[in-house]
């Protein structure tokens, strides 16, 4: 798909054509141009505490599909590196291990945990070996409140798109979320995967869907707020919910505030109550099809609200299918984009105008080829390990 443009004034502004979430060739640029170059959640630090723990992952399965692998090195570091043998593309490790060293069973190439080069038989002779283009590829990571982002060629700074959330934040008592494995789940939905976020951002079905994740009550939603690579809205209870107890100089001091919802491009939600927060990842596996995972963590010394998981489960795939229900229309050819509320769809209108730019800039694959190239080279010489946003 071409390049598009979004009004920056809501009130003149117009949506997307519709082409923007059909066929293959719009989903290919979206996952070079965007998602290549996009911070993702795509683990937790658990369980890699100790030297030569490691973890292999898929980074945006049946998408990007880019084998990578945690690994905690010699001196303590956590590090994301590329899980594919530079000999000849073998996979590296193939489960969870305690290592000293990674050594690919094809050709028995082996690695240092910080992915340097260690050892290769039969090599004598070779000119020029070996050269950086034999260390593993390392991908950056970044640790926060316990959460780990990669990002295979980043175009903007974690700690800067997650500051306006640290704001909120901060002073809460919150100094770390321990995963539930029994309310997680992941829900198919046969849609665009900008069709399923602009139904988490707009506004307009917010207080009957949110009404069913409380018990009892209601909330009322602060208007949206917005920052360069995201968005908040704050909701405030009405009735028993629990509440925050916020610090003082806390941007929302004297509200009621039950929950934050917030929004990180492209397709990180993160719902914070004061017993935990609810972690929603948007996968594009397809031009028409998204898997959306859900994950609980419950806050330090708090329990999961009874109730909550089956909630959540009932209204996620409420929203399944009405964002079903929309993917055959974008195929229409006398729909051409809609216009913006002013009051209910500033999150949504401000999430196109970021696809816009991101998708001019262009390339991210081309992106990540130019940094990984150099990344060895760099690591070498300046050891950076996992930065905490």
């Amino acid at each position: 798909m071409a390049t598009f443009e979004v009004d920056p004034d809501i009130r003149r502004a117009h949506a997307p054509a519709p082409r923007l979430y059909t066929g293959e060739e719009a989903h290919r640029r979206q996952l070079d141009g965007i998602f290549a170059a996009a911070w993702l959640p795509v683990s937790t630090a658990d369980g890699l505490d100790e030297v030569g723990s490691a973890r292999p992952f898929t980074f945006l399965p049946d998408a990007l599909d880019e084998p990578l692998l945690l690994v905690r090195d010699l001196h303590g570091t956590l590090r994301c590196l590329s899980n594919v043998c530079t000999h000849r593309g073998n996979l590296i490790v193939e489960g969870e291990w305690r290592l000293d060293t990674l050594r690919c069973r094809y050709h028995g190439r082996r690695f240092h945990l910080d992915g340097t080069f260690a050892y290769m038989p039969c090599m004598q002779g070779a000119d020029g070996f070996p050269s950086e283009r034999d260390y593993l590829p390392r991908i950056p990571l970044a640790e926060w409140r316990g959460l780990l982002f990669a990002a295979l060629g980043p175009r903007v700074d974690l700690a800067a798109a997650v500051a306006p959330v640290e704001e909120r934040l901060r002073g809460l008592g919150i100094t770390a979320w321990r995963r539930l494995e029994a309310p997680a789940f992941d829900l198919e939905v046969a849609a665009h995967w900008a069709l399923v976020c602009e139904r988490a951002l707009e506004g307009f079905h917010g207080s009957r869907l949110h009404d069913a994740l409380t018990e009892p009550g209601s909330l009322l939603w602060h208007p949206t707020e917005v920052w360069d690579h995201g968005s908040v809205r704050v909701a405030l209870a009405l009735g028993r919910e629990p509440v925050f107890d916020l610090p003082d100089g806390h941007p929302d001091r004297g509200e009621r505030v039950a929950a934050f919802e917030f929004h990180l491009f492209p397709t990180t939600f993160l719902r914070v109550h004061p017993w935990g927060m609810v972690l929603q990842t948007v996968d594009p596996v397809g031009p028409d099809r998204t898997r959306v995972r859900f994950r609980v963590f419950v806050a330090e010394g708090r329990e999961l609200e009874e109730g909550f998981a089956a909630r959540l489960r009932h209204t996620a795939g409420e929203d399944r299918g009405l964002v079903e229900s929309v993917q055959p229309a974008a195929r229409s050819r006398l729909f051409h984009g809609g216009r913006y509320s002013p009051e209910r769809e500033v999150a949504v209108h401000h999430f196109h105008r970021q696809l816009a730019a991101w998708m001019a800039v262009g390339d991210g694959a081309g992106l990540v080829r130019r940094r990984t190239a150099h990344a060895v080279r760099r690591s070498s010489q300046r050891d950076q390990g996992t930065s905490t946003a």
